[in-house]
């Protein structure tokens, strides 16, 4: 089943007008609300809305003139009516589910529009994945644009993906009636020293007339960034500072302020507006990466704006950066974003601005969710055996995969080791003394093994480093085959015995997350699409990922949403230390790096 297309503004010009002039009577009325105006920042009570094809029609005190007998009328009671929320940024393979069961867990959150980038599955699958995840989101009853990858490989040379993504490709997908910009630019010193195949993606964009996403993940705000900007991306949600934000929205950027799951960077950003009063327009609202416990448990762009309310943000300027700024950023001001005519009919009815609770949501003019429950089908996709069993290990783990050599002789070592930042994407570039047991390197306190398994290909690489911030305790391992943004495998573990258990595990089971301690499963989330995403409810994988996490707290680790934590540990476009099957890389002069340093 798919659902049937919303027919364009001009498509459904006569039937709105007839409508707004009395003509002709609405398909639904909500009546006697508080109108949310984001364009001009008003709350205005005693409003009604009438909506006819999908569309609003009318905004005024009394739309009593558009009821007929097939009306169907919502009493507001005086509520807010909100325009939907929009997700700038994200990717729905982190939530670990398909984009049907991904707008299935948002819906009754008020989500009424998503910007994704499935670049995850861009890796593992190309561009034959990412039309999977276009084809799926254009059957929802909500409005999923798609973003084309950009960056597959993220930093080309220093891993190797499943897929590469070309030109060619993208200019492909700038056909396509889904795709609205081009993802995330990862590779931002490709850009900076104008790097021909970036340029040649950017271009394809831009002669599309659209949107080109960035993402800067590093401090240096001087001539690097300044060749980035002038490269062509359009906004970046990299920022975790004041400094940041500022500085993007000056050089004419969007600063993308994110709360996913794990990454807790409007705080330190939003500042930029409360205290340093810049224009709001600039900046917009996002998640990034919300793992399916965060979207049953939490909510998703309800919790952004009510956290930034919280961080000291009046409630209709976060609004904004929720709706209108969003909509307007993309080119879609005149379909989304606002309760206004012409637009969608995306609204929120909520009684508090601040605590923002959703209690019935309108999508397209339909009903869709009341009071947290959704109420509409969203239709999956038919997805093909080409999409599993994508766990190709090559042979089957040993512990001695994953053994550290120390140099003949030594007794002990200084090690690269990983550190692991909590509610924050960069790594620290650590190092540590560990001790030397019959010729192998140990860990040691917070000091655990990390190895990266090479699972598209079937070469039988592993790469083994350290990590240090988990808090491991005990003979464990954790294995992983989502490892943004390569996807290969990761595990972490303090025994390498465990270790082969859980990455054997994962090649059974065609992909997921597992968590083993003194030889036995502790939690298991299985993601055979990709090894990225389950088509099976939310709320069942929440469960598995609920489980996942409180092994994780059995076995030490205190982190919050420490899982998100370890699945960006292959990022090899984010500062500071990262693992790839080529080595262990240094994000600040992207070059690998030896894991023990040489002895003197």
């Amino acid at each position: 089943m798919t659902q049937r297309p919303l027919p364009s503004w001009p498509d459904t010009a006569p039937d709105l007008i007839a409508v707004a002039a009395g003509r002709a009577p609405a398909d639904m009325v909500i009546r006697g609300g508080t109108w949310v105006n984001v364009h001009s920042r008003e709350t205005l009570p005693g409003h009604d809305v009438a909506i006819t094809s999908g569309r609003i029609a009318f905004v005024g005190p009394d739309a009593g003139y558009c009821i007929g007998d097939g009306t169907q009328v919502i009493e507001a009671e005086g509520r807010y009516m909100l325009p939907g929320l929009c997700d700038a940024h994200m990717h729905i393979e982190s939530g670990m589910l398909t984009p049907a069961e991904f707008a299935r867990a948002v819906i009754p959150h008020g989500t009424t529009s998503m910007f994704t980038d499935p670049h995850e599955i861009a890796n593992v699958l190309g561009l034959a994945g990412v039309r999977m995840m276009h084809d799926e989101a254009l059957m929802q009853p909500v409005n999923i644009f798609t973003q084309m990858p950009s960056c597959a490989p993220s930093a080309p040379g220093l891993e190797t993906t499943g897929h590469e993504i070309s030109p060619a490709d993208v200019a492909e997908a700038m056909t396509w009636p889904g795709i609205v910009g081009l993802g995330e630019m990862m590779n931002f010193p490709g850009v900076a020293a104008a790097d021909a195949k970036m340029l040649a993606e950017i271009a394809a964009t831009q002669r599309a007339s659209k949107t080109v996403g960035g993402h800067y993940a590093s401090p240096d705000l001087g001539r690097n960034f300044a060749a980035y900007v002038a490269g062509g991306p359009a906004d970046d949600h990299e920022g975790t500072c004041e400094t940041d934000a500022i500085a993007r929205v000056r050089q004419g950027m969007r600063a993308m302020m994110r709360l996913g799951s794990a990454w807790h960077d409007v705080e330190n950003q939003i500042t930029a507006i409360t205290e340093r009063g810049l224009d709001p327009r600039s900046f917009i609202l996002c998640t990034d990466d919300c793992h399916s416990g965060t979207l049953i448990n939490d909510g998703h762009m309800n919790r952004v704006v009510r956290h930034a309310i919280a961080c000291g943000c009046d409630p209709l300027i976060a609004l904004q950066m929720a709706t209108l700024n969003t909509a307007t950023h993309f080119g879609l001001e005149r379909e989304i974003g606002s309760i206004t005519p012409g637009r969608r009919a995306d609204v929120i009815l909520s009684s508090d601005l601040r605590n923002l609770p959703i209690e019935i949501v309108v999508a397209r003019g339909q009903v869709v969710a009341r009071d947290g429950t959704c109420l509409v089908d969203c239709p999956h996709l038919d997805w093909p055996a080409s999409a599993r069993g994508t766990v190709h290990l090559g042979h089957a783990l040993q512990a001695s995969d994953f053994h550290i050599a120390a140099p003949a002789g030594a007794n002990s070592v200084t090690a690269n080791v990983i550190g692991v930042v909590e509610n924050q994407a960069p790594t620290r570039a650590l190092k540590a003394d560990l001790p030397v047991q019959g010729g192998l390197v140990q860990g040691k306190g917070d000091v655990c093994q990390i190895a990266l398994v090479e699972r598209h290909r079937a070469t039988g690489g592993v790469t083994n480093a350290f990590v240090s911030g988990f808090g491991y305790q005990g003979r464990m391992a954790m294995a992983s085959t989502v490892a943004h943004d390569s996807h290969h495998m990761i595990v972490v573990g303090t025994d390498t015995a465990q270790m082969a258990l859980a990455g054997n595990r994962l090649a059974e089971v065609g992909g997921g997350i597992t968590l083993w301690r003194d030889g036995a499963e502790l939690a298991l989330v299985e993601l055979p699409i990709a090894g990225l995403m389950s088509d099976r409810p939310a709320a069942e994988v929440a469960q598995a990922a609920d489980r996942m996490m409180q092994a994780m707290r059995d076995c030490g680790c205190q982190l919050n949403n420490a899982y998100m934590q370890h699945s960006l540990l292959a990022l090899v476009v984010i500062p500071e230390l990262r693992i790839s099957d080529l080595g262990l890389v240094d994000v600040r002069s992207f070059q690998a790096i030896p894991v023990l340093e040489p002895q003197t």
